[in-house]
């Protein structure tokens, strides 16, 4: 099946915002994925995930936000974003009768977490992080992770050893203190899930393996769900 290029309404904030469907004939969940700060919907990272989940007969669901379509470069307010979030979440909810989880790239995963974090009824199964900016480079902190002690749905971190997003002493330490929450540590990997040559990996090696992790979690959380 093809891509579909679809444009979902945010009736809060009278706008639509560009998304592209991928989804199996034989799928039984969604994935919402919100893109990161710097790269919009069709950026390679998201694309590569979205057909690999595909082919773990997983729909994918990702879709800009405002400022990304109309080819601005910093990030709508936080308000906004939210808003925007909620609005796709709903839309996808009204259109696909199998389970959502949500999530996204960097910006885009911490963001839909305060979504959830911000509205705990919307119709979301599980979050998953592709790299959860936990504080600035250089500067080790995990005050961006206050609000996820609130929620209270499962979470999937998937991290990079390298992410200087990240410190692992903090995120492991952060995992331990949220009771549905898992982490995958991938070797060697950086922010955008970039290993060096000498790991005697590919990058495509990491993605296949991050969404093996991903399909895995999800068939999971499904047959919890299903008891």
């Amino acid at each position: 099946m093809k891509p579909e290029n679809i444009k979902i309404p945010i009736n809060d904030l009278n706008l639509a915002v560009s998304a592209v469907l991928t989804r199996p004939e034989d799928s039984n969940a969604m994935i919402i994925m919100a893109h990161g700060a710097g790269a919009g919907k069709n950026h390679m990272f998201m694309e590569s995930i979205a057909n690999l989940l595909f082919e773990r007969k997983l729909a994918v669901l990702r879709f800009n936000f405002p400022y990304m379509d109309e080819g601005k470069k910093r990030p709508d307010t936080k308000k906004k974003t939210v808003n925007v979030i909620e609005g796709v979440i709903r839309y996808a909810a009204s259109t696909y009768k199998h389970p959502l989880f949500a999530g996204g790239k960097s910006f885009g995963g911490r963001m839909t977490s305060w979504a959830i974090a911000q509205s705990p009824d919307l119709p979301v199964h599980g979050l998953i992080y592709w790299g959860f900016p936990l504080h600035a480079p250089g500067n080790p902190s995990d005050d961006r992770a206050d609000h996820l002690k609130s929620i209270h749905i499962p979470m999937l971190f998937l991290q990079g050893t390298r992410d200087i997003l990240a410190s692992p002493d903090l995120l492991i330490s952060l995992i331990k203190e949220i009771a549905q929450a898992s982490l995958f540590m991938e070797e060697g990997a950086d922010h955008s899930f970039h290993v060096l040559k000498r790991s005697g990996r590919t990058d495509n090696e990491v993605l296949t393996e991050i969404s093996d992790k991903v399909a895995e979690w999800i068939s999971k959380e499904l047959q919890v769900r299903s008891r």
